[in-house]
């Protein structure tokens, strides 16, 4: 199957082939000709499977056949970040490239961003995609939105975790009551039904991969002590010429003090989180973006809002407390049918330890533990006594069932590592600040 299947205009076609869109993906094929007939739709499927192209582009194909002409708001598309409406007007604007589609991102700013954002509006943009707040804040003082045919949600159940319902539901009162309206979500927990049957029509459902990771994801974890993590972290980056690394930490202290430690190991390394104001944190996924920085640390705020294709290796620093955001998280590599890798350290707290297992319990598949690298010696058990739980975990780095002897990369995992290594580590860790 091809693009062309579905019949779209041949401007908007024009734009998807400049792209280097080949073959849409089965979200895509299941997806784009139902919103074509105008049916609501509620649709699950996890990042990396070409769910944002399954909506826009037979939105697009809507607005640039009908008699809009720029003048009112076609399609409203609601997102739980800044992040992630900036990364999907990008792509309305490559796709649009040959067709007059026009677009705006609203999120919040300065005063200057948001005069700036309303100017537009009131200019005429036939998609917005905004965050519940500031879009709520255009609506309230009179932004025009009577004609609008489409209302979509993108990251569903991410918006209802950060406590967006009532913000919902409150834009959906200013739209006009015909209208199509589509829900993307990652998962499908029981307030997203509750959600749908507010807000949609005899919806079709469709479900893709719910909550599994990529096949093309090499998923390991390593059980770390807190001191062991920043020698781990060199290690690895010293194993292999990586082009593009993302290392998601749990805190903005930690985001800093392992982008410090990056740095002072001469890494090009730079740190992303809300302590950041709008304009800067576009500027460092702009750098990251052009490789000119290599290595990008954040917390969870960019595992849903960064779309970069070429991402190698992702290192979750800790384990994140929401199974869903780890897989959020290494959805960040391995796309667009590329191979990447995915590395955690899970240290020897309980209740991180039992985080984990849930998220092996989630993605239903036990995630290889080897033994550590000789130089770091024994980590901590791995025995997270979750009850009830099909995951049981991996070795753990004490017992000598396991050793990786023929693997390159890691080591028996006893503690008499060569000098030369155990002093790697030791001058990393006069670097580090106490966790």
């Amino acid at each position: 199957m091809t693009f062309d299947d579905f019949q779209l205009n041949d401007d908007l076609l024009d734009g998807i082939y400049s792209m280097n869109f080949r073959e849409p993906t089965p979200i895509q094929e299941q997806a784009i000709p139902a919103i074509l007939d105008g049916k609501d739709l509620i649709a699950c499927a996890q990042t990396g499977t070409g769910k944002t192209a399954a909506f826009l582009l037979p939105i697009m194909d809507q607005i640039h056949m009908s008699d809009y002409n720029g003048k009112d708001t076609h399609t409203i598309i609601i997102v739980p970040t800044r992040e992630l409406a900036l990364q999907i007007d990008y792509q309305i604007q490559g796709l649009s490239y040959f067709t007059p589609v026009t677009s705006i991102a609203v999120y919040g700013g300065d005063s200057s961003t948001f005069s700036n954002q309303r100017t537009a509006l009131k200019q005429g943009v036939d998609i917005i995609v905004a965050t519940p707040g500031k879009l709520l804040s255009h609506l309230n003082i009179g932004a025009n939105v009577g004609k609008v045919r489409n209302l979509i949600l993108d990251e569903a159940d991410r918006m209802l975790d950060m406590g967006f319902h009532e913000d919902i539901l409150q834009i959906a009162s200013h739209l006009p009551k015909v209208r199509q309206n589509i829900f993307f979500s990652a998962t499908m927990p029981p307030k997203i039904r509750v959600l749908a049957k507010e807000l949609l029509h005899n919806p079709i459902e469709i479900n893709i991969a719910i909550s599994k990771t990529s096949k093309n994801v090499t998923q390991k974890a390593f059980l770390l002590y807190d001191n062991q993590k920043g020698p781990m972290v060199d290690f690895l980056l010293s194993e292999e010429s990586y082009e593009s690394v993302i290392i998601f930490t749990s805190t903005k202290s930690k985001v800093k003090e392992v982008t410090d430690i990056l740095r002072r190991r001469g890494l090009s390394a730079e740190g992303i989180s809300s302590d950041l104001d709008q304009k800067e944190r576009e500027e460092v996924l702009l750098r990251f973006k052009g490789k000119v920085t290599k290595i990008l640390v954040g917390t969870d705020i960019i595992s849903r809002g960064i779309d970069v294709e070429t991402v190698e290796l992702v290192i979750n620093f800790d384990v994140p407390k929401d199974p869903e955001d780890y897989v959020h998280r290494i959805g960040r590599t391995a796309r667009a049918s590329r191979k990447g890798e995915a590395i955690t350290f899970i240290n020897d707290n309980p209740k991180e330890q039992i985080s984990f297992a849930k998220i092996e319990g989630l993605i239903g598949m036990e995630i290889e533990k080897p033994n550590n690298p000789q130089f770091l010696g024994f980590g901590p058990r791995y025995s997270p006594r979750l009850k009830n739980s099909n995951s049981r975990g991996g070795g753990n780095n004490r017992g000598p069932k396991k050793h990786f002897n023929n693997n390159k990369k890691y080591g028996n995992g006893n503690s008499h590592g060569n000098n030369q290594n155990r002093n790697k580590s030791n001058n990393y860790n006069k670097n580090r600040r106490p966790d």
